[in-house]
């Protein structure tokens, strides 16, 4: 009737075909965005909707010969039919790509069938079926001329022949519609590396470590060796499902809507999924899955989602694949919705389309049996022993769940203090923090990682010194906490203190109780009235010192150990929306949350997620429509995470459903830059910051008023700033009156619609006491392959190493430019390796790409602190800044810290420190590299400690790489 090569496209012309003299592989040239074909023999031609046709004209005429009248019907629906098929495969992709022939069969056999055409269709498909049996009785894999044949030792222990035909078709898929990438130099080098007997498996090991050795020479090798990567993933995957024993990309088109309801189905046996994921329509939503969502992944995004999120049996075998993982997460937080279907899918296209990603515990966790979605937990720690063993329970509790954990330690009295209850004397707050530290390492996060907690302790502590030191390698090591991180509570006094140089009083808290709740003036005048009393002999313990020696430790021990970080109290209180129902004691464990605890009653939790800014450049610009519409969907899934969350404790749950906080961020701060043209240390960066978070924050403030209309507001919202129609932005005013406009340098510009915002917010309630905060994002950044958070570029060449293995990362958007200007070549390479990913001793760059591309130790920090200050008039809540500072020494130290307080910071992160030998050998000349300019910190005095201690380690941000600090993620 017709034959195999009927229903698929014609080849090309010979003069547009590239072949290797001994390949049987055609890969015809095509245009960009043209549909393609790969035939079953690995050739790769362009889709022709005329063969299809006349395949279908043979089968209509097989059926009911060849008369006139018949002859006049047939060409007609045979034109709207093949104009049909057409049509599913440009919805489909739209920018073209890739089709198996099977595939378009499909379509054939599926067209005809809904058309009514039964008798067409039932021979086809005795036709298809009686070809596939043959071609399964005769298939022996075809000699190669371009590589010897050899066995391989398949998954069930039995010896084939090396299919070379599915290899080269993987390896095709893999390079197609990338530039620069080459499947040839993919397949000669894996072909190399195999012998007889080797194992399936070590073929797709073989194929992805080939194509990741290229991703220096060319970034889009790393989308191959995802692509390649997956093939593996497919296999063990489909094959637990017992729905293919191998699988193209292309078969994922039909597949995935079958791995679906497979896999929920296995993942609720297993007592691995919740049951109710059953409830949803799981055929509609299989439907929904897009194969295509595969082809973004990088190689170390892909390796990060196989390695630490998909869902896997106790022997680790991974049964979740990319697009049923973001499916399974839409699934979970869109269960108590109406129209849960409709939701799921929305949640499902934001998540897989990388313009937002969920945080790791929401990843993790969603749709599972016990759904611990949210990020941040804090927890005030009560100055009694039943309390203070309660509140590392808690902690147990939290981390077991994989919670990332911020303990106000303030109100615990000092060491000497007087214990009424025993006639004794109080060891300190010291020893209480070494169980808590203990404690996060023995309860692992469900085996999943370290437990993660900070400690947070107020300037005026008496045992502050103490605490300062609790990181250094040297001393009592009973009174050392090596792996827990550790954050000063600073108060706007104490730094007004150091300012001016004036002296500083410490005390114990259960002398001077009412500080530890107050901020602003009133603790100011509270603490100077303490002062007063200690003079006058009314308080036992304390002690004096000058502030500017105590902030020259702090600095020092932060340049030392990394810690502890520069947190301000104030300013975290004084622009807190939630000021009426309590008081903000901490931080988190990254310090971008700034929620209010209080002993015993509640325990503060966050629920975060992150805008993935990069994709919302296009043409160069900023796209307000396609941001609004990704915050709004946000939002709702943030909402959702509330209620839907599962608490190991209920002082946590009341204060969620209480307050209902979330913590939108944003992460690829960086790659929008790129994609913008503007370099890190430039005004037009700042306004770009200062613009881009003015978008969100309105966006998000908006989406959260509109859920309280069809919801209804927060609990506690009466009172609220929100209430009285103060918004993040006329916070700042707060902040300026109680610290006086002395001390504070804070742009204040604005250029959207805020006067009918702040109208709505007050009629109409918000469903969220807070709504922004910039978390890390380091590991969710890894899987949408954009730079974390708003970091600067690390380097723009290296080796990551992390739990994962290694990649080798290049800055796509540095070797696009130097494409561009013919300047990418071996020896660029070569250069980027030996100078350590730094262009700027490169000769033969331009100076417009110097400044572009400059890294993270070559940015002055005045710019990053200046980019946070921009975005922090907008947030809520805070965000976690990392501070760069190369040749780093007391008095840049000193300059920058106070710069950051001076321009109305809330908190500061790591200190990523580099040494004068390591910037010697890496980057520009020194005195130049990151340099720090004192006119940038308004009045500042020197600080220089007068010796200067050695600088600690870079530290490892918050990542994969770091596992301490992936709950933030």
């Amino acid at each position: 009737m017709h034959t195999d090569s009927d229903v698929t496209a014609t080849s090309a012309p010979a003069s547009s075909t590239q072949t290797s003299p001994s390949s049987t592989t055609t890969v015809s040239a095509t245009t960009p965005g043209q549909l393609r074909v790969i035939k079953r023999n690995g050739t790769v031609v362009p889709y022709d909707d005329g063969k299809i046709s006349v395949a279908m004209t043979k089968a209509f005429l097989a059926v009911e010969g060849g008369t006139a009248a018949a002859s006049s019907r047939v060409h007609e629906t045979v034109a709207s039919l093949t104009s049909q098929i057409s049509a599913t495969f440009k919805r489909r992709m739209p920018s073209g790509g890739t089709i198996h022939i099977e595939d378009i069969q499909d379509q054939v056999e599926l067209i005809l069938m809904r058309s009514g055409e039964q008798k067409i269709a039932r021979d086809y498909v005795l036709y298809r079926e009686e070809h596939a049996r043959m071609r399964a009785s005769n298939k022996v894999a075809a000699p190669d001329a371009e590589y010897p044949s050899m066995n391989v030792v398949m998954p069930d222990g039995q010896l084939q022949p090396l299919d070379i035909a599915r290899v080269r078709t993987v390896v095709q898929e893999a390079c197609a519609d990338l530039t620069g990438v080459e499947p040839k130099a993919i397949l000669d080098e894996a072909m190399r590396n195999l012998y007889d007997g080797v194992s399936l498996v070590d073929v797709n090991t073989s194929l992805v470590i080939t194509a990741r050795t290229l991703v220096e020479k060319e970034p889009n090798y790393s989308y191959a060796t995802a692509r390649l990567l997956l093939d593996k993933l497919r296999t063990e995957a489909l094959n637990f499902m017992g729905l293919a024993l191998t699988a193209t990309q292309t078969d994922m088109e039909t597949l995935y809507a079958q791995a679906l309801p497979a896999y929920i189905q296995k993942g609720v046996e297993l007592q691995l999924l919740a049951p109710n994921l059953l409830d949803y329509d799981l055929v509609k939503l299989g439907a929904a899955l897009d194969a295509s969502g595969d082809l973004q992944f990088s190689y170390l995004g892909l390796q990060t989602l196989y390695d630490r999120y998909f869902i896997h049996t106790e022997e680790g075998v991974r049964f979740e694949l990319p697009q049923v993982f973001f499916m399974r997460v839409a699934m979970g937080l869109a269960y108590e919705e109406a129209n849960r279907e409709e939701r799921a899918i929305e949640f499902y296209k934001l998540l897989s389309s990388f313009d937002y990603m969920s945080s790791t515990p929401t990843l993790f966790n969603a749709g599972t049996l016990r759904p611990q979605l949210s990020s941040c937990y804090l927890t005030t720690v009560p100055d009694d022993l039943h309390g203070i063993y309660g509140a590392i329970q808690d902690n147990a509790m939290l981390s077991k769940f994989a919670g990332g954990l911020g303990n106000d330690w303030t109100p615990v009295r000092s060491l000497g203090a007087y214990i009424k209850g025993t006639n004794g004397k109080s060891q300190g707050v010291v020893p209480f923090l070494k169980v808590a530290n203990d404690t996060a390492v023995a309860v692992n996060q469900g085996g999943k990682r370290k437990g993660a907690v900070c400690a947070y302790l107020e300037t005026w502590h008496l045992d502050i010194e103490e605490f300062l030191e609790l990181r250094k390698n040297t001393g009592d090591d009973r009174r050392r906490t090596h792996d827990m991180n550790t954050a000063n509570w600073v108060p706007d006094l104490f730094m007004k203190r150091v300012f001016d140089d004036q002296s500083w009083t410490l005390f114990s808290p259960n002398d001077v109780p009412e500080l530890h709740d107050l901020y602003g003036q009133a603790f100011q005048e509270k603490y100077e009235e303490y002062e007063r009393k200690a003079a006058n002999g009314e308080v036992r313990i304390f002690k004096t010192v000058k502030a500017l020696d105590l902030w020259r430790k702090m600095l020092g021990m932060l340049f030392e150990t990394g810690h502890p970080w520069v947190t301000f109290k104030d300013a975290c209180n004084l622009r807190s929306p939630q000021q009426h129902v309590g008081v903000v004691h901490s931080s988190n464990l990254c310090t971008e949350i700034t929620l209010n605890t209080t002993a015993g009653d509640e325990i503060a939790v966050c629920n975060l997620g992150s805008v993935n800014l990069a994709q919302h450049i296009v043409d160069g610009q900023l796209d307000m429509t396609k941001l609004e519409s990704t915050v709004r969907t946000a939002v709702r899934m943030l909402d959702n995470v509330i209620d839907i969350n599962y608490y190991s404790v209920e002082a946590a749950r009341t204060s969620n459903m209480r307050h209902r906080p979330v913590g939108l961020g944003l992460m690829g701060f960086q790659d929008a830059l790129y994609k913008m043209g503007y370099a890190y240390s430039s005004e037009d960066a700042v306004e770009f910051a200062d613009r881009s978070m003015e978008a969100i924050s309105f966006f998000a403030i908006d989406a959260s008023s509109e859920l309280a209309k069809e919801r209804g507001a927060y609990s506690s919202f009466d009172g609220s700033l929100w209430s009285k129609g103060i918004l993040p932005i006329d916070s700042i005013e707060l902040l300026a009156q109680n610290r006086g406009e002395k001390y504070i340098s804070v742009d204040r510009s604005q250029t959207l619609a805020w006067d009918t915002l702040r109208d709505k917010v007050k009629t109409q309630g918000m469903r969220n006491s807070n709504v922004m905060a910039i978390a890390p994002t380091a590991t969710i950044a890894n899987i949408t392959g954009v730079s974390q958070s708003i970091e600067p570029t690390y380097q723009n060449l290296y080796v990551k190493s992390n739990l994962s293995g290694e990649f080798t990362v290049v800055n796509p958007y540095l070797v696009r430019d130097l494409k561009e200007r013919g300047l990418w070549d071996s020896v660029m390479v070569n250069d980027l390796k030996y100078y350590e990913g730094s262009v700027q001793k490169i000769d033969r760059i331009p100076a417009d790409l110097k400044a572009r591309y400059s890294t993270a130790f070559e940015v002055e920090p005045r710019w990053i602190v200046e980019a946070a200050s921009r975005r922090q008039k907008w947030i809520d809540q805070a965000q976690s800044l990392n501070l760069y500072i190369a040749g780093a020494n007391g008095k840049k130290l000193d300059i920058t810290y106070r710069m950051a307080w001076f321009h109305g910071l809330k908190t500061t992160y790591y200190l990523r420190a580099l040494s004068a030998t390591t910037t010697e050998k890496s980057t520009i000349e020194s005195g130049t590299l990151n340099a720090v300019s004192s006119a940038a910190a308004a009045p500042v005095t020197s600080a220089a400690p007068a010796t200067e201690p050695q600088a600690a380690p870079v530290p490892l941000a918050c990542s994969l790489d770091d596992p301490d600090c992936e709950a933030c993620q």
